[in-house]
């Protein structure tokens, strides 16, 4: 490939590799590794790293070869959070490449599924006021606490974890980063069973956990830099939507209109016109998004498409139920599902995409959160105001 840039060449860089390993036929993960080793995992990550060093906008291109080869048609949904938000915070804050590529490899390959504890049961909105403490150990971390709202945490094998180190200092800057295994003993992971009878939130509890130094990220005190980092790509990786008109949640309720007639009024269709002119402007918004991002990594512009889609999924489903009417509560499957598995179908029947959806507000940043950080960071409007600022976190009240 004389030119890494070039669309056409990186295209034929992919189809050359599923010609040498057929996605139909080849595990998943051993599929995924070659995958990895190709550069083409993340092409714009450094070469050796899962990348190529290319523009990341050129991503699309080889994730469409592997598609239309038989390959998964969302990779990244088989290690959401590994994919999504591990990845470009090891890349840019582990601490050395040898660490690195540890860690990369077998997380491309969905080897190793990552988990992310940051949300405590005293310590979800306002994340930064988090009481889960690391102290220093000799050479490791002893860390002691409790989080919760873990997805796939009893599937991980790593979990970023953000944890308290200085509770003199105030709540952002007493905050360290660290890579934690989630095998290591004092790590006890208790599944929580949710409204559509899945299992894939946690709470997770730490106690007197060894993290070698060498698994911390960033600066000691420095973990709130290293967070925005996991939680940017967070807001991106969640609030993405599909680049094909028509396509993703909107086309679970045209489906359902369309093998519905039975059931058509001009209300509904007046709403069902409304929700697809709202998904387009969606799809449009990341499109703009997507394109600001072959340049530099996701900025605050990532919340807009998170905050939209969390609140267009939740009225997509409910136009979905209305309807069906009566029909919607003729449904009494509690039962889990591995959707982790590859070919899955993650979100099952209508009536258990309408529960799921009731989390979309919640997950990966409330819409609150959101609302303000557009209004703070994108509309330039004042901070709101905050009575702990500059105060030591142990000062803070907690109730």
């Amino acid at each position: 490939m004389t030119d890494p840039n070039d669309a056409t060449q990186l295209r034929a860089v992919a189809e050359r590799v599923v010609e040498e390993h057929d996605p139909r036929s080849t595990p998943t993960p051993d599929l995924l590794t070659t995958w990895y080793d190709a550069g083409l995992t993340w092409v714009h990550f450094p070469v050796g790293l899962g990348g190529l060093g290319v523009s990341r906008g050129l991503q699309p291109e080889v994730d469409a070869v592997l598609r239309e080869a038989g390959g998964p048609a969302d990779v990244r949904s088989l290690n959401g959070i590994g994919f999504g938000m591990a990845a470009p915070t090891l890349v840019e804050h582990a601490q050395d490449d040898d660490l690195k590529r540890e860690w990369l490899r077998p997380l491309a390959g969905t080897h190793h599924i990552w988990c992310q504890l940051f949300s405590e049961p005293g310590a979800g909105s306002d994340l930064a006021g988090l009481s889960t403490s690391a102290v220093r150990r000799g050479e490791d971390w002893a860390v002691t606490g409790q989080k919760v709202w873990t997805s796939v945490g009893h599937k991980a094998r790593w979990g970023l974890l953000l944890a308290r180190t200085d509770p003199d200092a105030p709540k952002h800057l007493g905050l360290t980063y660290f890579v934690v295994d989630m095998h290591s003993p004092g790590v006890e992971v208790r599944p929580l069973r949710q409204l559509t009878g899945q299992a894939e939130f946690n709470e997770v509890h730490l106690s007197d956990v060894r993290i070698p130094d060498r698994h911390r990220l960033g600066k000691v005190g420095g973990g709130w830099q290293v967070a925005r980092t996991t939680l940017m790509n967070e807001r991106s990786a969640i609030g993405k939507s599909d680049s094909r008109r028509g396509a993703g949640k909107i086309a679970d309720a045209v489906s359902l209109w369309a093998s519905r007639p039975d059931l058509h009024t001009p209300i509904l269709r007046n709403r069902l016109t409304r929700l697809w002119l709202r998904a387009e402007a969606q799809r449009l918004t990341a499109e703009r998004s997507r394109a600001l991002a072959t340049t530099s990594g996701p900025g605050p512009e990532a919340s807009i498409g998170k905050l939209v889609g969390a609140e267009l999924n939740q009225a997509i489903y409910e136009f979905c139920m209305d309807l069906l009417g009566p029909e919607g509560v003729l449904y009494d499957d509690y039962s889990p599902r591995d959707t982790l598995r590859p070919g899955a179908d993650r979100l099952g029947p209508i009536q258990r995409r309408y529960l799921r959806s009731r989390a979309n507000t919640i997950e990966g940043g409330t819409s609150e959160v959101l609302r303000n950080i557009l209004g703070e960071r994108v509309l330039g409007l004042p901070r709101d105001l905050r009575a702990d600022a500059g105060i030591p976190w142990k000062e803070i009240p907690r109730g």
